[in-house]
């Protein structure tokens, strides 16, 4: 499932076809796509794994699921979900997603302000809604979309262990100075994600996710495939991340 960073790197990619007329509508989701004919696309946004196009009146939500994926000005040769045709021959593909249509103002539909890469983000409203769930794991908490948009399972193994925190710590029993770390790192890593995944670098950098000894301290990392209400899987260091309160 792409994380906020990568949608953000579509967006970016995408906005090229803000202002520009659908030409040719076509895909296989039951939604009525044909209402995009001949619209104007006004702009191209995202608020954590979301993608948007905005449209006068309503908007069009892309959400990548696990397997989804998407092409600009070419095809991957098997049927699109969603395929939106622009004059040159320019278009936008999307596979194997959840195409939703969206009534009325975007702002109506998302809180701008949990989105941990948007210039809205306030680490304030985030460390308020930590400490009124005191007992969800941290592991949970980074993966709630109304607390971390945009984060996802390699950003939450890797602000953990950045942070030194246990994935199965409670959020109520972190001291202060580690909660606001942690909701710090959310917004700071998911910009590192973005820098080094433009570059073709992101794996390199991982210290902990899919890794089996811990870069600082040499211990074999722990591994669990669910862990949490999440139920993803999870990497640490049970040397140098510390366990805050009942696991």
């Amino acid at each position: 499932m792409p994380e906020g960073p990568s949608i953000v790197i579509l967006r970016e990619a995408a906005a090229k076809f803000a202002g520009r007329k659908v030409l040719r509508v076509s895909g296989n989701t039951k939604q009525d796509i044909d209402r995009l004919r001949n619209r104007t696309l006004k702009a191209v946004r995202s608020w954590g794994k979301h993608f948007l196009l905005e449209f006068s009146g309503f908007s069009v939500r892309i959400h990548f699921l696990l397997f989804g994926s998407y092409r600009i000005d070419e095809d991957k040769g098997t049927p699109a979900r969603l395929s939106l045709g622009f004059s040159k021959g320019e278009a936008l593909n999307f596979y194997a997603c959840s195409v939703k249509f969206l009534e009325g103002d975007l702002d109506e539909h998302y809180d701008w302000t949990a989105d941990v890469m948007a210039d809205d983000w306030d680490p304030a409203a985030a460390r308020r809604k930590l400490r009124a769930r005191p007992e969800t794991l941290v592991a949970d908490a980074l993966l709630d979309q109304d607390l971390f948009a945009g984060v996802g399972n390699i950003i939450k193994n890797e602000v953990l262990h950045r942070i030194r925190v246990h994935p199965e710590s409670r959020a109520g029993a972190l001291p202060a100075r580690k909660l606001a770390e942690l909701v710090a790192q959310a917004r700071e890593y998911s910009f590192d994600f973005y820098r080094w995944k433009r570059a073709y670098v992101l794996r390199k950098h991982y210290q902990v996710h899919t890794r089996q000894l811990c870069p600082r301290d040499g211990t074999r990392l722990s591994y669990r495939k669910q862990l949490g209400q999440a139920k993803r899987r999870a990497f640490w260091c049970d040397t140098c991340q510390r366990r805050y309160g009942a696991g």
